[in-house]
């Protein structure tokens, strides 16, 4: 039974008890419905008052009934509330333990510093990988929505070491800093690349004149909304189709065209192996648009003889389902 079953039950409890008391008053001593009506609350309630005619050995026992009845209800009423405040404070105590244990069993995972418009979107896009993901936010009122969404979250200062030592910034991979000031941004980076030389540190920029203060104090990249933006809105405006294209392109849902990098391992079966020989339009009808090698060069439309080396990685187009079967063979050892 709910908190909310448990309260309709007193309340109707609570009329029954009192309409029983009206009508045994008007039954057994023939009094009218407000006489019936006040010895019952003031009998009930046990408060006291003078009783309102004098009564028959029949309503004094009766009474005495009700006395006992009323005793019982408010025990009853204290037991429901008292259960349901001890109850929910072990769930949200339970619950936490049990939160903090998943987080800190997390490796490689992502910490997103922010839960407003842009690090909500940013969850929900990297959930198309991975639910391996820690939010922090000091706003309280997002604790609902954190839940809703099914994601881990410590509430607090970002920028506090322990909290960041708590989310499990050592095993962490990524680092999103998308707080609501550039300065808190700053701050929290400067703290992140303290406490985890090796991780990889997104930032957010409000101000251009920001990014270089945030890439000095540690960021890998810093990115600015309202740049890509502007960029969105022009490229609406002035190329219509490939905005279209792109959007169509980059979204991760369904199973239409879509661009994906594919990261080649040591091992893998296209090491070392030409494009025009790799097969990968012919068994995988994925169109190869470009290659980053390992030294950070980026090969646009790579020629046919072009290498597929180690670490390289792949940026393919194609239709989801080939996407997923060329990464799983990618990953193939050469025999």
């Amino acid at each position: 039974m709910n908190r909310l079953e448990q309260i309709t039950r007193a309340f109707l409890l609570s009329w029954i008890i009192f309409l029983i008391g009206v009508g045994g008053y008007m039954v057994i001593e023939k009094w009218d419905f407000l006489d019936a009506a006040y010895m019952t609350a003031i009998t009930l309630s046990t408060v006291g008052f003078m009783e309102v005619h004098e009564t028959t050995p029949a309503g004094k026992i009766f009474t005495i009934i009700m006395m006992l009845a009323g005793v019982g209800y408010f025990l009853y009423i204290a037991g429901v509330l008292v259960q349901s405040i001890v109850e929910g404070e072990l769930q949200s105590i339970l619950g936490r333990k049990m939160l903090d244990k998943k987080i800190s069993r997390l490796r490689n995972h992502y910490i997103i510093c922010g839960y407003g418009r842009i690090g909500r979107v940013l969850c929900h896009l990297i959930k198309e990988e991975t639910n391996e993901i820690v939010v922090i936010d000091n706003d309280d009122t997002l604790i609902d929505t954190l839940d809703k969404d099914k994601t881990h979250y410590l509430q607090g200062d970002a920028s506090d070491e322990d909290l960041l030592a708590k989310a499990g910034i050592n095993n962490a991979s990524f680092l999103v800093a998308a707080l609501g000031t550039d300065t808190a941004n700053v701050f929290l980076v400067l703290t992140a690349r303290q406490l985890n030389p090796d991780i990889y540190i997104m930032a957010r920029a409000s101000n251009p004149d920001v990014k270089k203060k945030l890439m000095i104090a540690g960021a890998n990249f810093v990115e600015s909304p309202y740049d890509i933006g502007a960029i969105s809105m022009g490229l609406k405006l002035l190329r219509p189709n490939v905005s279209s294209f792109l959007e169509v392109a980059l979204s991760r849902k369904g199973e239409g065209i879509q661009i994906d990098e594919i990261f080649v391992p040591k091992h893998s079966r296209y090491t070392n192996i030409a494009l025009k020989d790799s097969g990968i339009r012919q068994d995988f009808n994925l169109i190869i648009i470009s290659i980053r090698k390992a030294s950070g060069e980026m090969l646009f439309n790579p020629h046919f003889e072009t290498l597929i080396e180690s670490d390289d990685i792949v940026i393919v187009m194609g239709k989801s389902p080939d996407l997923k079967k060329f990464a799983k063979a990618i990953n193939t050892e050469k025999n």
